[in-house]
């Protein structure tokens, strides 16, 4: 059912979508205030503004075609979302570190998933020094490499259980094999990454 003339055109205007030179206006405007806001969440310049970049990628990727009204709410949903991701990998990785320092050469590659019998500290990089910092960071991209090497299904138990922080169960049914498998690729893939880093010197 149409309405009269006046009306169609009221209703275009509220519907309008962003153009292109829209879309880039508002991304400049928001830039610095957004900066801002990632900065006072991470403390930390460079993470602020790779963490903006994302979220104006994301923005422009997935809802450069939305009406323009509707670019601030969505703007600021992707922002924290992107926000809360960059805690969970620091989080995540740290428990990574952790995870294979507890891993002294000898023990049995089969034992129970690693994860299970360790209990770590969710402690953020705040009052952490420059030096340490660049330490951390250094040695995340060496375990990063490594992962690759590590056999398919290894890895994706691996990054199941401490990256995406399935229990046993379910990373069980989304790889579909037992729990007890799921706990022996955990342990082998955990093993293999410690020998890797102390075959490079670095001992956690």
């Amino acid at each position: 059912m149409t309405g009269p003339p006046g009306t169609e055109i009221t209703s275009a205007e509220e519907t309008h979508l962003a153009s292109r030179t829209e879309l880039s206006k508002f991304l400049a405007d928001v830039e610095r205030r957004a900066f801002k806001q990632a900065m006072f969440a991470v403390r930390n310049n460079e993470a602020a503004l790779d963490i903006v970049q994302d979220a104006m990628l994301k923005l422009a990727e997935k809802y450069g075609d939305k009406p323009a009204q509707e670019l601030p709410m969505l703007f600021q949903r992707i922002l924290q979302n992107t926000i809360r991701d960059y805690y969970r990998r620091q989080k995540v990785r740290s428990l990574w570190t952790t995870l294979l320092s507890a891993l002294g050469p000898g023990r049995n590659e089969d034992e129970m998933d690693p994860l299970e019998t360790m209990e770590t500290d969710d402690k953020t990089s705040l009052g952490v020094g420059p030096a340490e910092q660049l330490e951390k960071s250094q040695l995340l991209e060496i375990i990063d490499k490594e992962l690759q090497r590590l056999p398919p299904r290894q890895r994706e138990a691996f990054l199941l259980r401490y990256w995406e922080e399935l229990d046993v169960a379910e990373t069980a049914s989304v790889m579909g094999c037992s729990q007890g498998s799921v706990k022996t690729h955990c342990s082998r893939a955990a093993h293999a990454l410690a020998t890797a880093l102390r075959t490079k010197g670095i001992e956690l």
